[in-house]
């Protein structure tokens, strides 16, 4: 396939200005880098965007109940179940340009490619644009990929925009969506018409930029548990106010975060992967005050592992945290709604199968687990296997400042197009 390989890189100038004119048209002037609000007018300019170059591509363009945009390439069946390539197109508040977006990227250079080498699937080739996966927006993962699959609870549709305040159910409307078909359960992609989903996607921590690697191979997506809006209640106090007297809402959260940090650092060291992050962590602004003992705190919790068992053995540990510090400090913890995931492992055989699609393009690759969460979980979760490319990136993701060299996204997206020709339309 040396010859689909070189049909791949040399779209350099294809892929550059693709990422070029998704950053101009979402480029965010006052908080830097980019934003491209989930179901609002830099998601959307994304989704047009990839939409007017597939129809430069001659594909098909669908769209579903939640609004993500499907772009077919036709395959020779079109009654068998199709290849799904894709990612999200949102981003985060002043993120990057390349979160999410490199998955939709690769999916069109993959069929590009693979038009000029004049090939046919037998399949056909979906590349999916998911809306809605950065859970910031609206403290709910994977809503367009889980409302896709018919697996997003109806109770999603309430969850207020931490802007706007307006509800996904209007936000949704907004956008052209149907809100409604949420409630009824409705699925547009199964087990029934997917065969696999494929996602590629920028690293989000630099592992790859230490160990020299260009790309790796995904082996999983780690479940979690999430706490978006964690109250702690003590009592508001003068500055002066002896250390016996106080139940400090603020010392009570700080010795959570320390409590989970040390139990963090104690797996580590064992070998055990896991993450916690406190996202927010604040006292309540209408109220606090330099010589105010806080009676109010507020943050948020998303703690992640690689087994079911290990999540579940860590919110057993968060508990009982929580539960002697209520005792010690004399505050209480409301926890909010709590979100979940469970552990989405990436099928064997095609991380097998992309591993020796690399090496015969003789690309030096290694396995990565992912330390974020992905769309590709929801296709677990819903019966789909899944396979994971990942490109190197040194600075990380959510910010500014991540990064994505064109040679290494079109060496992950030659991996992918290798696999799609060689395995990916096998019975």
């Amino acid at each position: 396939m040396t010859s689909l390989k070189n049909h791949v890189l040399a779209l350099h100038p294809q892929a550059s200005k693709l990422f070029d004119d998704l950053r101009a048209g979402s480029i965010d002037a006052v908080n830097r880098g980019v934003t491209r609000d989930t179901y609002g007018k830099g998601e959307q300019f994304g989704h047009e965007l990839v939409e007017k170059h597939a129809r430069d591509l001659g594909l098909e363009i669908r769209h579903d109940h939640m609004r993500n945009t499907y772009m077919v390439w036709p395959g020779l069946d079109r009654q068998a179940p199709a290849l799904v390539i894709g990612s999200h197109l949102d981003s985060v508040l002043g993120g990057g340009n390349f979160d999410g977006a490199a998955g939709v990227m690769a999916g069109l250079i993959a069929v590009q490619a693979m038009q000029q080498a004049g090939l046919k699937l037998n399949c056909d080739v979906v590349v999916m644009g998911i809306r809605a996966e950065e859970s910031i927006w609206f403290q709910v993962s994977y809503v367009g990929s889980r409302g896709a699959l018919g697996t997003l609870p109806a109770s999603a549709l309430q969850q207020r925009r931490i802007d706007t305040g307006r509800t996904l159910e209007q936000h949704m409307h907004e956008a052209g969506a149907h809100p409604e078909s949420v409630a009824k359960g409705v699925a547009y992609l199964s087990p029934k018409n997917v065969k696999a989903f494929l996602e590629l996607h920028i690293e989000q921590a630099p592992s790859l930029a230490l160990t020299g690697y260009p790309l790796a191979i995904g082996t999983g997506v780690p479940g979690h548990f999430r706490f978006p809006r964690v109250k702690v209640t003590g009592e508001y106090g003068h500055v002066g106010l002896g250390r016996r007297f106080r139940h400090d809402a603020g010392v009570a959260a700080a010795e959570v975060s320390v409590a989970l940090d040390a139990l963090w650092q104690q797996w580590e060291s064992t070998g055990r992967l896991m993450a916690c992050t406190f996202g927010e962590f604040h006292t309540n602004s209408a109220r606090h005050g330099t010589t105010i003992v806080p009676g109010e705190f507020q943050f948020s919790l998303d703690v992640r592992a690689y087994d079911d068992a290990d999540v579940a053995e860590l919110e057993h540990e968060f508990m009982s945290i929580v539960r002697q510090i209520e005792k010690k400090r004399g505050v209480s913890f409301d926890f909010g709604v709590r979100a979940s995931a469970k552990v989405a492992k990436a099928d064997l055989a095609i991380t097998q199968q992309l591993r020796e699609c690399a090496a015969r393009l003789e690309f030096a690759v290694c396995d990565l687990p992912s330390p974020a969460s992905h769309d590709s979980a929801a296709f677990h979760a819903a019966g789909i296997p899944f396979g994971f490319i990942f490109i190197r990136n040194p600075n990380g993701s959510h910010h500014p400042d991540e990064a994505m060299s064109i040679d290494d996204f079109l060496q992950g997206t030659a991996v992918l197009t290798e696999w799609l020709a060689t395995h990916g339309d096998k019975p």
